[in-house]
């Protein structure tokens, strides 16, 4: 698979997608399912030279992230599958709304079924999930923010459905921002020791500090931090610590956050509340590939 057809990279790109990352998640995906060998069941029941068209449809209410990459899975196979799409990432969904329809060799298509609706069902999932913790916070001024807990070689698509739930994304890697978190501090002696160093090394990058306590925010402040983290802090010091930053730093709230309490969080003035729940726990959306004709 060196490609994708049907102008299908230009596509993801406009979505902040790297077609490269796709390509290859989708690669995988596909040989999974067919590393012993072809679709045995679908070449037994499925007359070569046979067409069909298939909606892929939503059988529970969400919030749909995932159709360009399900459209790519499909258009990976031979043959020449179309696919055509009735909602955007993004659109809440009620149940039995049709997301997608797919026309062409109906072998190719149950062959690429699974995949497709592997990648859709989990990210639409994980937007679905990032909508809920962004409806429950609304109107406060704080963002609900995901962290790197993804799966592995997902994390692109994964913070791309955050986006599509109205959500936020931290540090896509290492090296594109840095975190400063206890052990860093215990390994550099202190909260202003760690930033110093870190800030030395990689000056033009955004560093984050978390803070176990209220004195360490304080110290991070004066460092000079303009992102701060406070890991599991109760909220009347998430209060503490938003009268100490004073609007000289940003505010994360991070550890123990249910959604149940995510409104009481955000009203406490924090910037942002990180939820690694967004990615690392998302039920999938419950999604199909009904067969609407043949022939």
């Amino acid at each position: 698979m060196t490609e994708l057809p049907g102008g299908i990279s230009e596509k993801l790109a406009s979505l902040g997608l790297d077609p490269a990352e796709v390509r290859l998640v989708i690669a995988a995906a596909l040989a999974e399912d067919l590393r012993d060998g072809p679709d045995v069941t679908t070449l037994a029941t499925i007359p070569a030279d046979l067409n069909g068209t298939a909606d892929v449809v939503a059988r529970a209410p969400g919030v749909v992230a995932g159709l360009v990459v399900a459209e790519a899975v499909f258009a990976a196979q031979s043959g020449g599958i179309s696919a055509r799409r009735r909602v955007a990432d993004g659109d809440r969904v009620a149940a039995g709304t049709t997301l997608m329809t797919v026309q062409g060799p109906l072998q190719a298509i149950l062959t690429a079924e699974r995949p497709a609706l592997n990648l859709l069902t989990h990210l639409s999932g994980v937007a679905t999930l990032t909508r809920l913790w962004a409806d429950a916070i609304a109107g406060s001024g704080a963002r609900i923010r995901d962290t790197r807990k993804t799966l592995p070689g997902l994390r692109m698509l994964e913070k791309y459905a955050v986006r599509c739930g109205g959500g936020v994304n931290h540090r896509m890697s290492l090296g594109d921002a840095a975190l400063i978190k206890d052990n860093h501090v215990a390994a550099a002696g202190s909260v202003t020791a760690a930033f110093q160093a870190v800030s030395k090394l990689a000056p033009e990058l955004p560093v984050e500090v978390e803070c176990d306590t209220v004195e360490q925010v304080a110290e991070a402040v004066r460092a000079g931090a303009g992102l701060i983290l406070l890991d599991n802090f109760a909220p009347a010091l998430m209060r503490e610590a938003v009268r100490l930053a004073g609007g000289r730093a940003l505010l994360e709230a991070s550890g123990g956050l249910r959604l149940e309490n995510a409104a009481e969080v955000a009203g406490t003035g924090v910037d942002f509340l990180a939820v690694g729940a967004l990615t690392h726990s998302a039920p999938a959306l419950d999604i199909a590939l009904d067969l609407i004709a043949a022939g």
